[in-house]
């Protein structure tokens, strides 16, 4: 399969995601039809298939020897080494919204740096510890320690 074909297929299954996405994002947060959105999202990217570095590079406009050195760093995850990289859809798709959130906002230099900095903050903030202190703090309970 050609890199514009298979582009061309992650391109519209991440689109296909962008649009049940925003449909969750739409109903309150309390709503189980968001919850159910949600889980179709996550059922969907499972099943997609890992992607080609060159692929990848394309949806996220940068070189394939950019996306490898990121996969090296740890940014995008390695579905599989042999016989070729492939990456996880996934955490693709997880960084193309970082990309696309960062290239809006005018950020065009370091893009490693900030969006490994990105993704270590959002997986502190999905950490059910760090959750329930900050619901403690915000709730005024606990004490000043000096």
């Amino acid at each position: 399969m050609s890199v514009a074909t298979e582009a061309a297929q992650i391109r519209d299954l991440f689109e296909q995601i962008e649009e049940i996405e925003e449909i969750a994002l739409s109903l309150a947060e309390d709503d189980e039809r968001r919850r159910k959105l949600h889980g179709v999202v996550a059922k969907a990217l499972r099943k997609a298939p890992p992607v080609r570095p060159v692929v990848a590079g394309e949806l996220l406009d940068l070189t394939e020897k950019t996306v490898k050195a990121w996969a090296r760093e740890g940014v995008l995850a390695i579905h599989s080494r042999e016989p070729r990289m492939l990456l996880d859809a996934v955490r693709l798709h997880e960084v193309l919204h970082v990309v696309a959130d960062l290239r809006r906002a005018g950020r065009t230099r370091s893009l490693l740096d900030e969006v490994h900095r990105r993704l270590s903050d959002a997986a502190l903030l999905d950490r059910p510890d760090l959750a329930t202190s900050l619901a403690q703090m915000h709730r005024g309970e606990g004490r000043v320690v000096r």
